[in-house]
């Protein structure tokens, strides 16, 4: 019996590393939809909102390096570096048109991706994205406190306790999603690849504040939870939101997920899922 996330192909980047990517085929015409997984995720955390998008359209997940089944980057994890590594993917699936989807950390990552590509991007949409407007992610505080998360999540990928944190999610996804994921999702791996992109990535982010990556005439349309939770109090929460509905473009729009916090795309991969399709239409 096939995967439900497709089948594997490997892509090759510009400097010769290879990343994990499945594909579903969708409906044999139209664009491609290219997921991208935040800070510390793998393809699987797609795997509720992937099936349904390839119901429509051809439907990429990948692993970004020294994540799933992706050998580390020996160069570093920096959010330029990364985007790059997304452009290559989209050279390897070929000239577009594409829907770019990113969640959290994967919003920035889109983004610049976006802005560098040759490919023809017909729209993004970032689901519950990190974002250089809400100022409170670039204070002592919030830096500290992912400090502190990183160092206890070390020590949990250490002792073989780090999936219990996450049992929702996992009891959420299909059961070959569900193996992939407690196979390779909370590994000491994992772990040091998302301290290496912490090294950087809210410096980087913040110099967005001044310079942002300019996404070229493409509606995009950002997807809040509405909820407080997975980490966000609710003074985050209103801050996030707040600079979520500032970058919507034309052709895009601002939708809550209301049942959702952070994780909208385990607790309602039905509302990305008809955002991707209202780009695509």
């Amino acid at each position: 019996m096939s995967h439900v996330q497709g089948e594997p192909e490997w892509v090759f980047t510009r400097d010769g590393r290879r990343l994990y990517a499945m594909v579903l085929p969708g409906p044999g015409s139209g664009p491609t939809v290219v997921f991208e997984a935040g800070a510390a995720a793998s393809r699987s955390s797609w795997g509720l909102v992937q099936p349904l998008v390839g119901e429509f359209a051809r439907a990429v997940v990948y692993d970004r390096s020294g994540l799933g089944r992706s050998a580390p980057d020996p160069s570093g994890r920096t959010l330029d570096r990364m985007a790059d590594d997304l452009v290559d993917v989209l050279r390897h699936f070929g000239p577009g048109p594409y829907v770019l989807a990113g969640h959290s950390a994967g919003g920035p990552i889109v983004r610049l991706a976006a802005s560098r590509t040759s490919a023809k991007i017909a729209g993004l949409v970032l689901v519950d994205p990190t974002d250089e407007a809400a100022e409170v992610v670039f204070s002592p505080r919030f830096r500290g406190l992912e400090r502190k998360l990183l160092r206890t999540g070390r020590i949990l990928a250490a002792t073989g306790l780090l999936k219990f944190l996450y049992r929702p999610m996992v009891r959420a996804v299909p059961e070959d999603v569900r193996r992939d994921l407690v196979r390779e999702g909370f590994t000491p791996q994992v772990l040091r690849t998302q301290t290496e992109q912490a090294r950087t990535f809210l410096d980087e982010l913040e110099t967005w504040r001044a310079d942002p990556p300019a996404p070229g005439d493409c509606p995009v349309t950002v997807v809040s939870g509405g909820r407080a939770g997975d980490g966000m109090n609710a003074a985050l929460r209103a801050e996030a939101n707040a600079a979520h509905a500032q970058r919507v473009s034309s052709g895009g729009r601002h939708r809550i997920a209301e049942k959702s916090g952070h994780l909208v795309p385990v607790t309602e991969p039905e509302v990305v899922a008809d955002e991707v399709r209202r780009l695509l239409s």
